[in-house]
């Protein structure tokens, strides 16, 4: 499937199965970040963060106490996701092809 794919092709993924490791996650979740909605939200979550930073003083300066941000792309099966292929990925793809479907869009 990735040798057919081309530079700017739009894909949907689709989690079928769950990896056990921790790294395979955090690769899917990186694709996942290449959404537009998923990035959009994520850019939202960020300014929002950024508005209702709490800002105090302590020992004469000034400290914030921030937010944890947002898990808005998780690792679950059954995820859907769309983004464009870019050859810089192909390592990713080809990582944990076995967990995902691709279809061409």
């Amino acid at each position: 499937m990735i040798d057919t794919l081309n530079a700017g092709d739009t894909i949907k993924c689709t989690i079928n199965k769950v990896p056990q490791n921790k790294a395979a996650c955090d690769t899917i979740e990186r694709m996942m970040r290449r959404d537009p909605d998923i990035k959009r939200s994520l850019a939202r979550a960020q300014r929002m963060r950024r508005q209702r930073m709490h800002a105090y003083i302590r020992g004469g300066r000034l400290w914030y106490s921030r937010e944890k941000a947002a898990r808005i792309a998780m690792c679950e099966q059954g995820n859907t996701w769309s983004m464009r292929f870019t050859h810089d990925i192909t390592p990713d793809i080809s990582s944990v092809e076995k967990y995902l479907s691709f279809e061409k869009s």
